[in-house]
């Protein structure tokens, strides 16, 4: 006997195939510089990694690594789990970044959860950007607070949506699917004119924004008082996995004793803390890599002009292609592995209905003779007449 759950799952399976939406995961391994990759024996220059400074890709042990780190914590950080290499990293983080206090979670998509669930109120109101990060939104969802959503980048429309009992303000900074930035300095002033909290998550900012790397605080002329809660991860520029929450020492104090994301998960493990440490002296150490990736967020923007491929508005290292159609996203984005290039098509629900895009992220490690190459074949394959830019 088939179940009924067995039948629903048929059922979403087959349109999911008529949708032009089915997904699945494939192995993706190192193969060589320039963020070249190896995917079913073929090799492909990866241009949907999210290694901004090229240092997941450059597997070289940090000069603090030690071999005598566990590589599992085997607790919760406040069981047995917290070591000296996770107080170690905490304490740079506060000093890199001009926080007072910082806690680590082992994923940023976790770190997200746990902060809304803990912050947000039932009965209350969180104020939140149409294109938040799910991760943002279902923390909220869990905490039972009612999202209040205003239009993307919108400052105005955040004014207009704002409620007499809305206790949060929340954004990303670098919006993942599209690349833009978020209106931080208008978002700032409502939070203060309203004593609204303001919470931000910086994963595709930190380590790649503003003049040391410090991320879209620093790139936009603010400081660390300007937001009550600032999350960022280790799986982008840092190159690495996790995240952290940082704020001042009666946040992170409330999160030890209320979000349950930290409370009932085996700590971040110590392995891999060593090595955000040793990478997180490399950013800070290392602003060739910064300036390497503007020059070529630079070239891949001026070579698609150059050849009249259609980009969205974006100054950052993700950028997008706009397509529309979930088939003729999937169709270019074979091609272009054809080509050699491996770049994802991104499609609902990561991305609204009838906005499918070929998502492009640039690295520091990326070749400027691989990214022409490239901008080539995008103006090869995509019919410009049939796409306009937005």
């Amino acid at each position: 006997m088939i179940s009924s759950l067995a039948k629903r799952l048929a059922a979403d399976a087959e349109a999911r195939h008529a949708q032009g939406l089915v997904r699945g995961r494939q192995v993706v391994d190192v193969a060589g510089p320039g963020l070249r990759v190896r995917i079913n024996g073929r090799s492909l220059i990866n241009f949907s990694s999210n290694d901004y400074l090229g240092l997941a890709h450059d597997q070289v042990a940090p000069a603090s690594y030690s071999a005598q780190i566990a590589y599992g914590s085997a607790a919760s950080p406040l069981v047995t789990g917290y070591t000296s290499v996770h107080r170690e990293l905490e304490s740079a983080l506060a000093d890199f970044t001009g926080f007072e206090s910082v806690c680590l979670f082992p994923s940023g998509y976790q770190a997200n959860i746990a902060v809304g669930q803990a912050l947000g109120q039932r009965g209350r109101s969180a104020l939140a950007d149409r294109l938040n990060h799910a991760s943002l939104n279902d923390g909220l969802r869990l905490s039972g607070a009612r999202l209040v959503r205003y239009a993307h980048a919108d400052a105005d429309n955040a004014r207009q949506r704002q409620r007499p009992d809305c206790d949060l303000i929340v954004t990303d900074t670098v919006f993942s699917m599209d690349g833009d930035l978020a209106p931080l300095n208008a978002l700032h002033e409502l939070s203060r004119a309203t004593d609204t909290a303001l919470w931000v998550d910086d994963a595709h900012g930190f380590g790649v924004l503003g003049q040391r790397g410090r991320g879209a605080l620093e790139h936009l002329g603010l400081g660390p008082d300007a937001v009550d809660v600032y999350i960022a991860t280790f799986g982008k520029a840092l190159g690495t996995a996790g995240a952290f929450v940082a704020g001042d020492k009666t946040l992170i104090e409330y999160l030890e004793n209320s979000a349950r994301g930290l409370i009932y998960s085996t700590a971040l493990s110590p392995a891999i803390a060593e090595w955000t440490l040793g990478n997180l002296a490399r950013l800070r150490g290392e602003p060739e890599r910064r300036t390497r990736l503007a020059d070529n967020i630079e070239r891949f923007r001026g070579a698609c002009l150059d050849r009249d491929v259609p980009l969205t508005a974006s100054d950052t290292a993700i950028q997008i292609v706009p397509i529309g159609d979930n088939q003729q996203a999937m169709q270019l984005s074979n091609q272009l592995a054809d080509a050699g290039f491996l770049v994802k098509a991104i499609r609902p629900p990561t991305v609204p209905t009838g906005t499918a895009r070929l998502r492009i992220t640039l690295s520091s490690a990326h070749q400027p003779q691989a990214i022409d190459s490239l901008c080539d074949a995008l103006a090869h394959l995509i019919p410009t007449s049939a796409l306009e830019p937005q």
